[in-house]
């Protein structure tokens, strides 16, 4: 059972925190999308109780909003053991991370999210915990210094990260089940805003759950924030939430029909009106709409790849056809891109 006590307490109101847990489904039977991932850890983890063990250490890779923290909640559940949560960079010297080893019970799960930005220090002790189940901790300083080998309980480490690319080898390879989790489709989508809406005893009917996953961005954290921005409209206009409601009230919050919100719109219509459609590097697109480089490169520009509004070049970043036509411009050379114009 998952060590609610243990859990770090969160800058959100309690509101926040009990809406996001009645959400969280509590075991991978509940689990909605990721099929092989789940088929996978099941797997994996009935053999680990059938050998009365430890499971392997599990590293969970993928976009955000997937839902890496709740299958390691999940893990926690279907396990019946406790977890401790932390994050990477909350482990910045490797006394931090030793002093959360060595509190560890027998089978307690350790689940660090934002693994690849741990400190190098704490991630060289977390190699020799991972496979031995023990530190070397230094006692004394200069040429005095010795170390002193530490045993640890046997713990499963559950590992989250967005950009596995960043993890240096040997801990990658440290990891006995690697999960890659994919965007979810829409289909899927409407499974979990299906389900969220019965937790919020929310009365929506089928083309309103299919008008928000179209512009949930395949993400299941996004549709069901844009279900509760749904069920706010519906209640103060006290009305039914349909699909009018779901277009009125995510026409207030600036989310257009591909699920385009107005930071993904300023940096088109400033790389198509201003840079002449690219190519243009990030930065100069991202001082162009006040925004730190680093945020439109992993936070906006993703998913204006992914659904073909921009494409990476070496010269810089080039606005396609689709995306003319998404804003309702015309080409360089006054031509009429093909394909309908996406209004929100």
């Amino acid at each position: 059972m998952t060590d609610v006590s243990r859990i770090p307490e969160s800058p959100e109101s309690e509101a926040e925190i009990a809406f996001e847990g009645a959400l969280r489904p509590a075991n991978l039977a509940e689990f909605v999308g990721q099929a092989k991932v789940r088929v996978q850890l099941e797997l994996l983890l009935k053999a680990a109780a059938m050998q009365s063990r430890t499971p392997d250490h599990i590293l969970l890779a993928g976009p955000p909003g997937l839902g890496k923290t709740t299958l390691a909640l999940i893990v926690a559940e279907e396990t019946g053991q406790p977890i401790r949560l932390t994050s990477g960079p909350a482990l910045q010297h490797a006394g931090d991370l030793a002093a959360v080893l060595s509190s560890l019970v027998p089978g307690e799960l350790l689940f660090i999210d934002e693994i690849h930005r741990m400190a190098r220090t704490a991630e060289e002790m977390l190699y020799l915990a991972m496979e031995d189940f023990r530190i070397d901790i230094m006692v004394g300083k200069g040429a005095g210094a010795t170390s002193v080998p530490l045993e640890l309980a046997p713990f499963t480490v559950i590992g989250a990260t967005t950009r596995a690319g960043l993890l240096p080898n040997p801990l990658r390879d440290r990891f006995g089940f690697t999960a890659h989790l994919e965007f979810y489709e829409d289909g899927e989508l409407e499974r979990v805003l299906a389900r969220a809406a019965r937790l919020l005893d929310l009365r929506v009917d089928d083309a309103a759950l299919a008008e928000i996953a179209t512009r949930s961005r395949g993400t299941p954290r996004i549709a069901n924030r844009l279900l509760r921005r749904v069920r706010d409209y519906a209640l103060v206009h006290e009305t039914d939430a349909d699909e009018q409601a779901v277009q009125h009230a995510l026409l207030v919050y600036d989310v257009d029909a591909l699920g385009l919100d107005r930071l993904d719109r300023a940096v088109l219509q400033a790389l198509i009106d201003r840079f002449a459609g690219g190519p243009v590097g990030v930065r100069s697109l991202a001082v162009s709409v006040g925004e730190e480089a680093e945020t439109v490169e992993s936070v906006v520009e993703p998913f204006l790849v992914r659904t073909g509004l921009v494409t990476r070049t070496q010269r810089g970043r080039v606005a396609t056809q689709q995306a003319y036509a998404h804003l309702g411009r015309t080409l360089p050379g006054g031509a009429v891109p093909q394909g309908p114009r996406l209004d929100i």
